[in-house]
């Protein structure tokens, strides 16, 4: 199994740190000569993601990553991972690859200086610690996606399909089990 990770801005590190800490090969992409390598699956790592929206289209990576993952790309979002794939946002009307139905609320939870931990039950994994940063959260949920993990009683985790989104940080921490979550969505989805 190959992943690969969106390195264009932030926090791609800690996702490639926790992927090789599970034993999986990974690779940065920054251009478009990037994606003839084949990889099973994609993360898109939290950072700024107007920069991210931005840089994708730049560097020519908007058009063949949105068609890869309309076809069925498994992709993890985090934080601006999850602004990206969502359809809507309620206080921003720039869009990426809207193709996840869910409606987010950007920087829901203020400045840097509001950015906190917590725990959450996330579905089928337990209580798992969370990290958020300037963090987005999930308003509401289509038809089509699984609310997976509530804080303070706001959807901050969510999957539709091979499409899975956090509103929290998971590569902050030694807890490798959102990832593990992810590959083995990857892993079912094969080459």
């Amino acid at each position: 199994m190959k992943i690969g990770v969106l390195a264009v801005q932030g926090a791609f590190i800690e996702h490639e740190m926790a992927l090789a800490a599970l034993g999986v090969s990974c690779f940065e992409i920054r251009k478009a000569g990037d994606l003839s390598c084949p990889f099973d699956g994609l993360i898109l790592p939290g950072g700024e993601s107007t920069v991210q929206n931005k840089l994708l289209r730049d560097l020519g990576l908007f058009a063949p990553l949105k068609e890869k993952i309309e076809k069925g790309l498994p992709v993890f979002g985090t934080c601006a991972g999850l602004l990206l794939l969502a359809k809507e946002i309620v206080n921003d009307e720039r869009r990426c690859f809207a193709t996840m139905d869910i409606v987010a609320v950007r920087n829901a939870y203020g400045r840097q200086l509001g950015s906190f931990s917590a725990r959450a039950e996330f579905k089928g994994l337990g209580l798992i610690p969370l990290t958020f940063i300037r963090a987005p959260y999930i308003a509401r949920v289509g038809a089509e996606a699984e609310v997976l993990a509530v804080a303070d009683g706001r959807i901050v985790a969510a999957r539709q399909g091979r499409q899975l989104v956090t509103a929290f940080h998971p590569e902050l921490y030694d807890d490798l089990r959102v990832h593990r979550y992810f590959l083995e969505t990857a892993g079912a989805a094969g080459s």
